[in-house]
């Protein structure tokens, strides 16, 4: 049954269904999100920029100039605007609409690498109450030990060297406890670094069952590496079109305000005209050249993330494998516990065995309790990583 289960968990993948796109991000603490919105925003006003680029300014010049005869004060409005850049107009406007589609899709990435972090974090607190637990039994279980050396030392059966090692055992659980309850403290601290609220009121996700053809068609990063194509062949051809015939319209206009006594001035003056610009640098085959090369290195990006992602899936089922047969084995062993208890009771009642032997058994017993929480929680952990790969 065990090796079924595999083979059904290397064509499915669990995903969390409560984090969805209406709730996700309720875990994250407002600031953190407004720093999200204010970069989405950024984006957006820069994306518009770049959409302009193309478009020259129109330059205004107040100027008075100095002679022996005259001083007239005269403004200038003068246009130089490309009309026509032999694909360049279009290709700078379609990258910009891919630059802003790259940088959204990042932004995404990032908002659900820290969403993914908080509840992680929430995930690990969870698990640290159960590691806790089982360590303060781990801690019981010792003294329970030391009692029965104890008792068999002054009894003779045993020699002092036993009742020792008990008692240093002891002291290594006890510490280990110490550390734990730092651990805590210190993941606690955390999510509260990135959490709206206390870990108390959030509950933990649910998982539900996804194709691994989801997984890699709704993948982040293998979108944003596609998105990168797209920004990178618009930009090529927006090099090449720098090199091409470019036609401009110009327009040039000029008010004297004062002629200063000079009767030859007009009072105002325009000019419009038509010219046709063609750059001669002997760069220009580099710079294209240049251009084409990180558009194929794009291209080898996304393949190589489509690779990565599916052996991370891979990965990341032989994870879920490993801890399902952990699983396994502690649920046989909580069986075996159950059923040695079930006769160290009776033996205790009949005086064959003393209660110290049944209270660890029944340590042992919760202690193994406690693991198979413990691994559940960190299957969710490891499935919990694939959510901030996914656009959903």
């Amino acid at each position: 049954m065990r090796f079924l289960k595999s083979k059904t968990l290397l064509t499915t993948l669990l995903l969390c269904s409560s984090l969805l796109a209406s709730d996700d991000e309720q875990i994250l603490s407002n600031d953190r999100l407004k720093l999200f919105d204010l970069s989405k925003e950024q984006v957006q006003e820069d994306a518009a920029k770049l959409q302009k680029d193309w478009i020259n300014p129109v330059t205004y010049k107040l100027s008075r100039t100095y002679n022996e005869q005259t001083n007239p004060l005269k403004s200038t409005i003068t246009v130089n605007q490309p009309i026509f850049k032999s694909g360049g107009i279009y290709e700078a406007i379609q990258y910009a609409n891919s630059v802003e589609k790259y940088s959204n899709l990042d932004i995404d990435l990032q908002k659900k690498a820290m969403i993914k972090d908080a509840t992680a974090l929430l995930f690990e607190i969870h698990k640290m109450n159960y590691t806790l637990k089982k360590q303060e039994l781990l801690v019981a279980n010792a003294n329970l030990d030391i009692m029965r050396k104890r008792e068999q030392v002054m009894s003779g059966l045993l020699d002092a060297s036993y009742l020792d090692n008990a008692i240093l055992d002891a002291n290594t659980a006890k510490n280990t406890l110490i550390d734990l309850e730092y651990q805590n403290k210190e993941l606690i601290n955390n999510f509260n670094n990135l959490a709206s609220q206390p870990y108390q009121k959030f509950s933990l996700p649910v998982f539900d069952v996804v194709k691994d053809e989801e997984f890699l068609n709704n993948n982040l990063n293998i979108q944003l590496a596609k998105e990168d194509i797209e920004k990178k062949d618009h930009l090529s051809f927006m090099t090449i079109s720098q090199y091409l015939p470019t036609i401009n319209f110009t327009y040039d206009y000029t008010k004297y305000h004062d002629k200063d006594g000079d009767l030859t001035l007009k009072e105002q003056n325009e000019t419009i005209g038509l010219n046709v610009t063609l750059p001669l640098d002997v760069r220009f085959l580099n710079d294209i050249q240049s251009a084409r090369i990180d558009y194929l290195k794009s291209r080898i990006t996304h393949n190589t993330t489509i690779l990565e992602e599916t052996n991370y899936y891979k990965t990341q089922m032989a994870k879920i494998e490993k801890i399902e047969a952990k699983d396994e084995i502690a649920k046989e062993d909580y069986k075996l516990y159950d059923s040695l208890l079930n006769d160290i009771t009776q033996a205790v009642k009949a005086g064959l065995n003393a209660q110290a032997d049944l209270d660890t058994l029944q340590n042992s017993k919760q202690i193994k309790a406690y693991d198979i929480e413990i691994l559940k929680l960190e299957r969710q952990i490891e499935l919990l990583d694939v959510y901030a790969r996914i656009n959903r």
